[in-house]
């Protein structure tokens, strides 16, 4: 039981690491794009 609440909890925070990367990463293109967006705009 121990054995199984430990592989679940290492396979979450592997998959918790990986979205703050793909969220990070998403939130600098739509920052980006706003910069660009305002950029145009003036």
């Amino acid at each position: 039981m121990i054995r199984k609440a430990v592989t679940l909890v290492l396979i979450g925070a592997g998959l918790a690491t990986a979205a703050c990367n793909t969220v990070r990463g998403a939130a600098r293109d739509v920052n980006s794009a706003a910069n660009a967006t305002e950029n145009a705009i003036k």
